[in-house]
């Protein structure tokens, strides 16, 4: 986690206020999430510390010790949705930050999944004896995503055709949302170290097919529901419309992510033939706390029962780190359990 913890009074400190004035949603959003602390990989004056990749390779690097360093390692996979730049890939910078020899490299895109999507590759590479050991890593570093002057030019632009310029919602929401962090896990093909945790299988489930895009950045969303990308955008249109800004479609977030997030869970319990008796923690990777009882319930409505003495969640302290959440988890309650 880069630099100290940021709480809720130093953010707007950090990423600026837009159009000069203090936010109006940032304390609705924030009391709904109920994050009380995050961390940006920015000083106190805003300035960049580090980007994605390093961050990355600083947690990999945190991996290794006398029996395991970065020059053993034969395969790295990578996970982020907010990438340092559109080329080379993610992998191929961190790889460049470690200066460890060759090895495999693989970049796994997408939003929060992308850090699963990530391990996975790992794993099947280990199963299929590809190779002995891999390291994946899940990391954001959203911040300079979220600063103000991303937005500076919308604004101004507004401001020309209206008298009170308001930043819409679904960008300004996820200023108030997510953290930057890196997380990262070394897989091998036998059991190593004091508690190794073993993957017994991965399961992951898309609901393109039926519904619309939520979360996007780089484009942005037509009344028909499709993504008009930034490469058919007007050059002079991508600040008028913070086209590059993170942006999320709320009202599809509310309607859709309880009840689908539980039916995945649902097929994969049912799937592998399990039951909530052979669950001894549930981390479920939400944005906000605000979510929390009504995933309960929709558990519940879904006829499931997973008792909340075994729920973990660590996002009040580390804020939404999207694709690295799984990662600072589990190393979170592994160290706990220690």
């Amino acid at each position: 986690m880069p630099n100290e913890p940021v709480e809720n009074d130093a953010m707007e400190e950090r990423l600026g206020l837009i159009n000069g004035k203090t936010s109006k949603a940032r304390r609705i959003i924030l009391r709904n999430n109920q994050i009380k602390t995050r961390y940006y990989a920015l000083d106190v004056n805003g300035n960049v510390t580090h980007n994605n990749a390093q961050i990355t390779a600083q947690a990999v690097e945190a991996l290794c010790d006398e029996t395991f360093n970065k020059n053993d390692i034969e395969l790295l996979s990578c996970g982020t949705s907010s990438l340092d730049q559109i080329l080379p890939s993610h992998a191929s910078m961190v790889h460049g930050f470690l200066k460890n020899g060759n090895l495999e490299i693989n970049s796994a895109a997408g939003v929060c999944c992308s850090g699963m999507n990530a391990l996975k590759y790992g794993f099947m590479a280990i199963k299929s004896e590809q190779v002995k050991n891999a390291v994946c890593t899940g990391s954001e570093r959203p911040s300079t995503w979220l600063r103000s002057d991303i937005f500076e030019e919308e604004i101004s632009h507004l401001k020309e055709i209206e008298e009170q310029p308001i930043l819409g919602f679904n960008k300004e929401f996820l200023r108030w949302m997510l953290s930057d962090g890196a997380g990262a896990f070394l897989l091998e093909d036998q059991p190593h170290g004091k508690t190794p945790i073993k993957i017994e299988w991965m399961e992951s489930y898309s609901y393109a097919f039926e519904l619309e895009t939520c979360m996007y950045a780089g484009a942005d969303k037509l009344e028909n529901g499709h993504l008009k990308p930034w490469s058919e955008f007007d050059p002079n249109d991508w600040a008028k419309k913070s086209v590059f800004a993170i942006k999320q479609d709320v009202k599809l977030l509310g309607e859709n992510i309880l009840q689908k997030g539980v039916d995945s869970l649902k097929k994969v319990m049912a799937k592998h033939n399990i039951t909530e008796n052979d669950i001894d923690y549930y981390l479920p990777h939400i944005s906000s706390y605000y979510f929390k009882e009504n995933l309960y319930a929709e558990i519940e409505r879904q006829g499931m029962h997973i008792p909340w003495e075994k729920w973990f969640l660590n996002l009040q302290k580390v804020g939404n780190v999207g694709a690295g959440s799984i990662y600072i988890m589990l190393e979170e309650l592994s160290t706990q359990e220690d």
